[in-house]
């Protein structure tokens, strides 16, 4: 059965030999053909308790102190449901009423959503995933006490799946908040507690370890470096807390793997290291957040690249290409280069790379490890934001042809950052696209560089404006999109 990853073999048991007198002399021989005895040189006895503290062991006190702050959240929004297109010939329009004919509107639908939410700040500041409240017209918070209130949204961010919300109090009220830990400090074998509400049952508390530690191939987000735990993780635990043994949020939960839809034990958080930075931000007024750009293109190291590299092991990620005038310029980073750590932090992939440099400050430095040409080479990034090096001039394509309904913007490192493209690429970049637009069933995604239109080159989103004034029988487009070059030819 597939496995689904959800916002929420068999082998021989091989034998071995234990080397009995360990420390005492060689083993006895054994006689030829007579069986292998394992002899175990000291085995540990069952006890019987001798105190209550034995007895008693419990996470009773760490549940109670942090579990006031672990909330849920209820979104609701309304969706207007598609009209039938019957209704876009004149005649039926006519016949059913005019454009304001009972028969025309479409229905609304009211979607609800249900998650969880920490609360990190005693002002009520509410940490939960952007997934639980995209697109959200009502949000609502309920205490564990049962008391509700409305909230605001501060902060969206995709990129992290994180949301940053207020509580909405008419008097000035103090809530209980959660402490938050430091998530590099966490270790595979760590005991965590899950604290969240599973399928809208109540608050629910489970218990695990800590799996495994920054895993970048889940495919949550933009960020993908996560925390996995085998706690019990299942649908409306999304945003809740997880949370260490000294009472610290550690982590908010976002996934699970799953076969069914419930836990099998491989549930996924977002470090709060990662979490602490968006909140920050959140609580400076942003209404986005701004991250340290290094301004190089970076690739995996595979096994082959490291033979070609003599490496022993594939590690470190490798520099293809570094944008003039960014951070990465400035520091002396070259082509060929390879980041083997950042602050200390070993570096296997570029999700590592990106997560240690979305986890600092901007206006700090950075401190690069690199391997190049065998030798080992310190160099000190100072951590700044992408610029925008040329106004973003938005403009939302109306004119009849295959871009209509597509919201297009110039490129600049800035907005090259935000969409994940490529800082050298030239022309003019799709920022998003209408829902049932002539640009959606063209086929076009945000992030895609429009550079040629029938064969004339687009460098500002005004060249794209004036070489769809004018309506066509077909289209030549050449885009970019994921380091691929793409031209197609579509009709007018």
């Amino acid at each position: 059965m597939a496995f689904a990853l959800l916002l929420l073999g068999s082998g021989a048991l091989a034998s071995a030999a234990v080397a009995a007198g360990a420390g005492q002399g060689e083993a006895p021989a054994r006689a030829a053909g007579a069986p292998l005895r394992v002899e175990a040189q000291a085995q540990i006895q069952p006890q019987v308790p001798t105190s209550a503290a034995e007895v008693k062991l419990s996470f009773a006190p760490i549940v109670a102190r942090t579990a006031p702050a672990v909330v849920n959240v209820y979104a609701q929004k309304t969706a207007q449901q598609r009209a039938n297109p019957i209704f876009d010939d004149p005649f039926f329009r006519r016949f059913f009423g005019g454009q304001g004919g009972p028969g025309l509107r479409a229905p609304e639908r009211v979607q609800r959503s249900l998650g969880s939410g920490v609360i990190v700040d005693p002002a009520g500041i509410v940490v939960t995933n952007f997934h639980v409240i995209e697109g959200a017209d009502e949000i609502r918070i309920a205490l564990n006490d049962k008391r509700e209130y409305e909230a605001e949204v501060l902060l969206r961010d995709q990129r992290t799946d994180l949301a940053v919300l207020r509580i909405k109090t008419e008097a000035r009220e103090t809530f209980a908040s959660i402490e938050l830990g430091n998530s590099d400090e966490l270790a595979v074998g760590d005991l965590a507690l899950a604290i969240g509400d599973p399928f809208g049952v109540g608050q629910t508390v489970t218990q695990g370890i800590i799996s495994a530690l920054a895993r970048t191939q889940v495919g949550i987000s933009d960020y993908q470096f996560f925390i996995q735990t085998d706690a019990a993780i299942n649908p409306g635990n999304s945003g809740g807390a997880l949370v260490d043994m000294a009472g610290r949020l550690v982590g908010i939960n976002s996934a699970i793997y799953s076969r069914s839809g419930g836990s099998i034990g491989i549930g996924f958080a977002i470090p709060v290291n990662m979490v602490r930075v968006v909140v920050e931000q959140a609580k400076g007024g942003s209404k986005s957040v701004r991250r340290p750009w290094l301004g190089a293109r970076l690739q995996r190291v595979t096994p082959d690249i490291a033979e070609s590299l003599g490496l022993p092991r594939p590690t470190g990620v490798l520099v293809q290409d570094v944008v003039a005038q960014s951070p990465a310029a400035k520091a002396g980073l070259r082509l060929g280069d390879l980041i083997v750590a950042v602050e200390g932090q070993a570096i296997d992939d570029p999700e590592s790379l990106n997560y240690r440099f979305a986890t600092r400050p901007i206006g700090g430095k950075a401190a690069l490890a690199v391997n190049r040409g065998g030798k080992e080479v310190s160099l000190v990034v100072v951590l700044e934001g992408a610029p925008e090096t040329v106004s973003r001039d938005e403009l939302v394509v109306r004119a009849r042809s295959p871009f209509a309904g597509a919201t297009v913007v110039n490129l600049s490192p800035a907005v090259a950052e935000e969409l994940k493209v490529d800082a050298n690429a030239t022309g003019v970049v799709i920022y998003d696209v209408d829902d049932n637009s002539p640009a959606a069933a063209a086929g076009f995604k945000p992030g895609d560089v429009v550079v040629e239109v029938n064969g004339e080159k687009v460098a500002r989103t005004r060249d794209l404006e004036q070489l769809v004034r004018t309506p066509l029988r077909a289209w030549r487009v050449t885009v970019g999109r994921a380091g691929r070059t793409i031209t197609a030819l579509l009709p007018g």
